[in-house]
C-alpha cells in the first residue's frame, strides 16, 4: 500500500502545469502523470477541482473556505 502525503493547493497547481507541458510536448497523460508522482485519479481529482486556477486565485479560494469554516463554526 502506497503511503500517503498531503499536497498544498500551490504544489497541486505547479503539478498540474507539470503535467499540461509533458503532454504538450507528446507524453501520453498516464506518462506524465506518473512522472510528476501520483495516480490516474488523483490527477484527474485535481483537475476537477484546480484546474484552470491560477495561483493567487487558489490562496484566495483557501482563504474562503477558511473563513467559511469559521462562520459556520459561529453560527452552530
Amino acid at each position: 500500500m502506497g503511503r500517503k502525503r498531503t499536497h498544498t493547493p500551490e504544489e497541486i497547481v505547479a503539478k498540474l502545469r507539470q503535467v499540461e507541458v509533458l503532454t504538450t510536448q507528446g507524453k501520453p497523460v498516464s506518462e506524465a502523470v506518473r512522472a510528476i508522482g501520483v495516480t490516474d485519479q488523483t490527477y484527474y481529482r485535481w483537475r476537477a477541482e484546480f484546474g484552470g486556477l491560477k495561483l493567487d486565485q487558489v490562496r484566495r479560494l483557501r482563504e474562503l473556505e477558511r473563513e467559511n469554516a469559521r462562520l459556520r463554526k459561529a453560527v452552530s
